[in-house]
This record gives C-alpha cells, structure tokens and sequence, in this order.
C-alpha cells in the first residue's frame, strides 16, 4: 500500500473530499478502504486496482486536485456486506468509512471516520460466514519457555487454548491444533523469518492469513489488564505466561479492529494434551472426516453421515466432538447415557428435535448485537429462537441422565427478554434501521401518537381539497403530495381563470398548475416534523432494545451452548436409532473388539445392496498388529478406516456401526494412507509417505492407533520391503507396542507372524474364476500369496493385449525370482538383487527356458531335431 501514500503525498493541493480521504487512509495502510460518498463506497488508486479485479467491477477515475486523476470504483451502500465477504474470502482486510455527522447539520464536508474493519479472522456477519462452520483467529506466542496457541471464534464469543504437558509435545500439538482449527487469520508476536516452517504450514495447508511481528499486541502488561475486564479471573490464573499472552493478544486485535471492549469473549475453554483424542492434520483428511480427499466436500466424510443436527450452533458443536473426541472414560459415558435415554424415548426425541428446528443461530445473532450491527430482523429472529426455550425446558425436565439433567438445570429461557422483544418489534420489520417502521403499535406512547398524526395526513388532505374546491368554485381542484415537491394543489388550465390570489405557483405542467397555500405549509412542516421525529424515536427505542441483548450477551451464550450440546446428542440418537447402530463398552483397557462392524459412510453408498460387515480384535500384548494382506479393491483400505471411524465415534458419545463393540481409549489416530505428491512445498510420494511414517514413529504410544497402508511402495522393491518390514517389527515391538492394522501387498512380510511378537495375518478374502475374480470383502485369519493386481486392471478395462502380454510377464518374473525374505528378522540382505540379476542373464536358465516351452505332444519330428540342434550349439558355447 505504500504506492498509495506516495501518490497521496504528491497531492499538495488536493480537493477536500480526497484530503479527507488521505488523512483517513493514513491509518488504514493495509487494508482496502471503502469511503461513503452518497449511496456508494468508493475505493481509490491502488485499492480500486485491487477492488476491481477482485470484485470484477469497472475501473474508472476522478479528480483529486493538482490535474491528478485518482483510479476509482464503488459499490451501492444496499450491498457492500455482499462485495465485503469477497474481499474478506479472498484474504483482504477492509476499513469502513462511515459519514458520523448528519448532512443536514453539517458545515462543509461532512465528517467520516472508520466505523469498523474486518478481516479473515473477525467476519462478524452471518451472510458472510457457512452457517455450521466457525470461523476462527489465533495467535501464536513464541518466547523463552514452550510456544502457545490461542483461538477465537468472534461470531460466537468462544475462545480457545491449550496448555500441552511437556516441551517435547508443545511444538507438535501447535502443529496438530493449527491443522485442526484452521484458522483464517493467525497473529505472530515474532517475525515470519522466525518461524518459516509454522508460516508455510499455515500458508499452503490452511490458507491462512499471517500477519507476523505483532508483538505489540503480546506485551504483557497490556494483556493483563484486557484479560481482568474481559474473562473470569478463575480461568485466567491457570494459563502458562505464554497462553496468556496469546489469549491477551486475541483480546487486543479485537479491541482494535471492532473499536470496543471485547467482552463478548467470555467462554474460555482451556484443554491439554491429555483431555481429548488427538488428529493431526494427516490422519483428519486421510479419515475425510469433514471433507474428502478428491473433491473437498462434505458428502462422502463422517461429518455429512452424523450431521442431521437442527441448529446452527449444533452443527458447530458436532464439528468442535468431531475434531476433538474425548479421551477421558466418565465424560464419553456420561454422553452415552443421554443418547441411550434419547434412543429409548423416541417421542421425546422427536418432540425436543421439532422445537429445536424453530431455533435460528442464537450465538451470531447475540455477537452483531453486540458489535452494533445487528438490524431489527436479526433481534426479531432472536426473539422467535427464544420461544421454543420454555417448552423444551418442559420436555427435559423428567430426563434421567445427568447430561440431559444437567442442560435442563442450565438452560436459561430468557423469558424477559424474549417478552420485550416480542412486545416491542414488529412481526416483519423493515432491513434499514433510520427509516422507522420497527416498533409495535402499543409499545411506546409517543410513536403511536406520532403514527396517528401521519396516518391522518390523508384525511387532512381531503378535508383541504373539499373546502378549496367550495371556496374557489374549482371542479377539477386537487390536493396531492409527492417526495419531490412535497403537498401542492392541482389546478387544470382550463380552470386557471378561477385561482385566487393567494395561491402561490409551484410547477407548471402540460395540462395542469400547482400551487401551494400557507396552510398546506403548515401541514407538510407539521407532518415532515412528525415523520422525522418518529424515524429518530424509533431508532433510539431500537438501539435501547440492542443494547439490552448485549447486556444479555452471557446468558445467551450459555444457552446457546447448552441447545447446541442438546442438538448434537438428539442427533446422536437419531443417527444410532436410524442406522442400527449400538452403544459401545468405552474403557480404559488396551482391547479394541468389534463385531459386524460397518464402514459408516461407504454403507450409506451401498444402501441397496448388501454391505459385508467384519471383526476386529487388537491389543497391546499377542494381537499388537494385523498385517492384511489380499486383492487390490478388495476392501483393505476400507476396513481399516471403518475400525479408526468406529473408534473416533465412540469416543464422541455416539452409538457405532457394529452389533457389538468394546473400545479401550485411544490418545491418537495416526494414518499412513495413500500416494500422493505434495507439489507445493516440493516433496516427492515417497518423502511424503516417510515424513508421516516418521511421524508416527517418533509420537505414537501404547495407547494409539496406527493404520499403514500400502508402506514402502513409492521406491524399488527391495528398498520398500525392508523399509515396510522394519516399520513393522519396530511398530510391533515393545519399542512403540501400539495397536496397529498394516495392509501390503508385500506378501513376503506375512513370514513375520510366529517370529515377531503381536504380528498376526489376516487376508481379505476373493474367489477367483479363470481369469476373473470376485471380491467376497470378508476379511479373515491368515494371509494370501497373490494380490490379483492384473485381474483388477482388466476390471479397470485396461486393453487386452496388454493384459495378456502382463500375464506373461508375470509367469517369467515368477519361475525367475526366488524368495527374497529370510526367515530372521533382520533387513534383506543387499547382495540378494545383484544375484538375481545375474541368475536372469544366464544361459542356463534360457536354456531350461527353450525345454519348458517345448510343446511335446504336438511337436514334429523335424521341429524336435531343430530344437535339439540349438541346445546343442547353446551348451557347446557355454
């Protein structure tokens, strides 16, 4: 932005509108200012080259003093919101500049300043945000001891941090919450230089905005003092001096971009390592719990099977359990318990979900309240979400579980402020707020008195008219009105002879004269003066209304919390009572036993035809790990993100997808899957599947769960079976001793069960017929020597003579390799592919090779001394 203020420094006579445009841009150097001239924003030099392009607007161009024309473009008043969630989509921040002095008072320019900005991270507007999903600000503290995150969700007044036990966790948590969370916009008290790798993380994965070095935002003293007015002081004591600054600095931005005290930021949620399952940003998109790999969209992911929540607020709260499961055994049963009382009580279910359907989004609704943007249809749409609150108290109050007693003791039904706002708004209440038109007859005596003084208006100009048309003797006499020239009396020309003198012209007309009296000014001062007075009452008894919300901002909240929580257990029992799914034994025990599980998603696509479930039984001590084996597109994949689904819905709370089910608690899912390059930070296939492998080998423990899939294939064959062999024996070893599912196509690895402790086989199952195979999709004991790869690319209609010519290629390679995996678990030996290649190459084996193609029932005598002549002449050169 600096071109900016190097054009505006040239301006040494620059017209008033643009001095004043200079001295406010002055302030506002990185962001777009949109400047109020009339019923348009205006944006100038380079922020209209910006605005245009992003916006698709046209770029034109005005004076600015000094014969300089400034590049312009604009948008209508009517609409910024719409051009503002653009620019903020886009990663822009922008500065309203509002007209804070009446026109009609003002002497000279009228007085602007900046009236809010926003910013990626601080979208206050519901139309500018996805209703279910947060939207989120963090920062990032870096100092002398371990680094901290803090974030804030400003459309809802919740705030984040955590507190992680141990240096060695701190960093990779940060990377882990910042993943999880992704947020739009990051604060760093330090400069980006300092932090390269979090910046790119930020950058590439999440498309964050940073904006780094703001350690004025992190000083201490400051952070104090905005922490004591703005969260309990109970909360606060229990932060490490460097989420404290985090959460301080978060305090500060806001203050500074919405221009107030950010009391709104009540809620201070404070969790470590230890309180919930952790997924770091692998394992959530290789899991598509919220969004699929291919096509980044919800249907298809865990999220769109369990999201039959009613609100907005439980579609947040399902995202908030779905990134972070509980790993505590209580909470997750005490969650149990409400959905199995749900689940039981299916009228009182469907009677809680009915009421909680009327509910629109309480939490963004309360926040424009108190950011001073809401209008009269969003504190009338408060007022309706409010009603159902009594009934739904009335529905909980002879519930059973301590979950559901404990929403009913806290849900606050805001009765009184529901009453004022029904009382005072009307039913349908215009969009503008200046224009009147807001409140209820009846509410306020003065803004009935004024209605009635206008609504008589028409009765006053009939009575004029009558007693005109009998003073004058005009037949054809009027009396109107118009917003342009205000009340006038209408005389046609035939009829001009007849005017008294008193009439004083106001507009000449083709067929017609109007005039006007001094009893018709009387009138139109009277009844301007009324319709002025009663726009400015309105308005003052609206702004009284919003004010009352936002005071009531904190018992919103909670209630807003407490039926976003109601909403997501209501959900949980009607998925688990539609889908047939059951509740789940969570302990604390090393066994995770499923029976007849189901892969959630995969069976919602496979709803007509039969979906094949299957068992699972791991622990830490024989059964550590399943090295799966079969067919490509038989299923392995599948089955082994259905076990980790299973297990991330049970810690949720929710039923699972099986006919019976015992989870022992997991602290984290890690998952190697797939083959793919990550072109924007530079990194190969294979780097990318060793970096998540090393991953998981430096931070899983005995109470993880790790899936492999397909380990090692991203280098050659020998160099991929030790790597695969060794990650297994380590994974399985006391070293790590996690429970683990291992799936390959490396068949020689199945040699490890009986020699390395916990490694057990198991195979999918496929029938095969000639040269088609059918896929059974059953998994069981022991392992299989064939993947069928050439079968499946005939199903994928790779041509057929490539597939014959592949079959062929196979057979050699078959009678030509020997075993390469020695029977003691240690690294195959490097010498063995030399060996090989040199086995190839011999005259020996072509030799053999000419025997064992030899046709002997229909070879003729002739042919038979040909090929008895070159073997021959073959071994007689050898």
């Amino acid at each position: 932005m600096a071109t900016i203020l190097e054009k505006l420094a040239d301006l040494k006579e620059a017209t008033p509108m643009m001095q004043q445009y200079i001295d406010v841009k002055k302030g506002y150097q990185d962001y777009i200012l949109m400047y109020r001239l009339g019923d348009f924003y205006e944006m100038f030099f380079d922020d209209a080259v910006i605005a245009s392009k992003a916006l698709e607007l046209t770029l034109t161009g005005r004076d600015c003093g000094n014969d300089c024309r400034a590049a312009m473009c604009g948008v209508p008043f009517h609409k910024v919101d719409v051009y503002i969630g653009k620019l903020v989509e886009k990663g822009y921040k922008v500065a309203i500049c509002e007209q804070t002095e009446n026109p009609a008072e003002a002497k000279g320019l009228v007085r602007r300043e900046v009236i809010r900005v926003i910013t990626p991270g601080t979208v206050t507007d519901s139309t500018m945000l996805p209703d279910q999903t947060s939207n989120y600000l963090a920062a990032i503290c870096f100092g002398e001891g371990m680094p901290a995150v803090a974030f804030a969700d400003v459309s809802t007044g919740q705030v984040y941090t955590t507190i992680p036990s141990n240096e060695k966790e701190a960093e990779r948590l940060l990377l882990s919450s910042l993943g999880n969370y992704a947020p739009r916009e990051v604060l760093i008290n330090i400069a980006e230089s300092g932090c390269r790798d979090i910046c790119d993380f930020l950058t590439m994965r999440c498309g964050t905005l940073i904006s780094a070095n703001r350690g004025n935002l992190f000083d201490a003293a400051v952070v104090r003092e905005l922490t004591s007015q703005c969260l309990p002081a109970e909360q606060t004591k229990k932060l490490p001096h460097a989420s404290l600054l985090a959460v301080g600095a978060l305090l500060g931005y806001l203050k500074e971009t919405q221009m107030l005290m950010p009391t709104f930021l009540r809620e201070l949620h404070i969790y470590t390592d230890k309180q919930y399952m952790e997924l770091d940003l692998s394992t959530f998109r290789n899991l598509e719990l919220i969004e699929t790999l291919r096509d980044r969209e919800k249907r298809g992911t865990l999220l769109w099977v369990m999201d039959h929540t009613c609100t907005a607020m439980g579609g947040r709260e399902l995202r908030v359990w779905l990134r972070q499961p509980l790993r505590e055994v209580a909470p997750i049963r005490m969650r149990q318990k409400a959905v199995s009382e749900l689940v039981a009580s299916y009228l009182c279910r469907e009677n809680l979900r009915e009421m909680l359907s009327h509910i629109l989004d309480i939490e963004r609704l309360t926040a424009k309240a108190v950011y001073g943007t809401a209008n009269a249809r969003d504190l009338r749409a408060l007022a309706e979400s409010l009603k159902p609150i009594p009934a739904i108290r009335q529905q909980l109050a002879e519930v059973e579980s301590p979950a559901l007693q404990q929403i009913w003791l806290e849900l606050d039904p805001l009765t009184d402020l529901c009453t004022l706002l029904d009382q005072a708004l009307v039913d349908n209440p215009p969009l503008t707020i200046r224009e009147g038109g807001m409140i209820r007859e009846g509410y306020h005596q003065y803004v009935d008195q004024y209605r009635d003084m206008l609504s008589s208006g028409g009765n006053w100009m009939k009575s004029i008219e009558a007693n005109e048309i009998e003073r004058t003797g005009i037949r054809t006499l009027k009396v109107g009105y118009n917003k342009v020239f205000g009340y006038y009396i209408e005389v046609t020309k035939s009829q001009i002879h007849l005017v008294p003198d008193h009439y004083v012209r106001k507009q000449t007309l083709t067929g017609c004269e109007r005039y006007i009296t001094e009893e018709l000014k009387e009138m139109e001062a009277t009844v301007t003066s009324a319709s002025d007075k009663l726009c400015a009452l309105e308005y003052e008894l609206f702004s009284a209304l919003k004010d009352r919300v936002a005071e009531a901002s904190d018992r919103l909240q909670k209630t807003a919390s407490k039926l976003a929580m109601l909403d997501v257990l209501s959900t949980f029992a009607d998925i688990s009572s539609k889908n047939n799914y059951v509740c789940p034994e969570v302990d604390d025990s090393d066994v995770i036993s499923i029976r007849d599980g189901r892969h959630p998603v995969v069976e919602k696509f496979t709803s007509n035809s039969y979906f094949v479930p299957n068992d699972t039984s791991l622990d830490t001590k024989g059964h550590r790990m399943m090295l799966i084996t079969g067919p490509n597109m038989a299923g392995k994949s599948t089955y082994m993100r259905q076990v980790a689904l299973i297990v991330i819905m049970a810690q949720m709370g929710c039923f699972v997808p099986a006919s019976e089910a015992r989870i022992g608690v997991v602290d984290r899912i890690f998952t190697r899957v797939g083959a793919s390059d990550d072109l924007a930070s530079g990194t190969s296939t294979f780097m990318l599947e060793m970096n998540e492998v090393a991953n998981i080998l430096r931070s899983a423990t005995k109470k993880s769960l790790v899936i492999y899939d397909e380990v090692g294939r991203g280098t050659s064959t020998y160099d991929g079976m030790s790597i695969a062999r060794a990650v297994v024996e380590y994974t399985a070893s006391g070293k790590l001793g996690a429970r683990a599912m291992f799936a390959t196509h490396y068949h020689e690895l199945t040699a490890l069960e009986g020699i390395c402790d916990g490694v057990i086989n198991y195979h999918i199952a496929a029938k095969k017929r000639n040269d088609d195979i059918i896929f059974l999709r059953k998994i069981v004991r022991g392992a299989t020597d064939d993947s069928y790869g050439i079968e499946v690319a005939k199903l994928a209609g790779v041509p057929n003579e490539v597939v014959k010519r592949a079959r062929e290629v196979l057979r050699e390679i078959e009678r030509e390799t020997p075993s390469v995996m020695p029977s003691a678990p240690h690294p195959v030996s490097p010498a063995e592919p030399d060996m090989l290649l040199q086995l190839r190459q011999s005259e020996a084996e072509e030799i053999a090779d000419m025997i064992r193609h030899a046709d002997l029932n229909t070879i003729t005598p002739i042919e038979a001394m040909n090929l008895l002549f070159s073997l021959k002449k073959k071994l007689s050169t050898e």
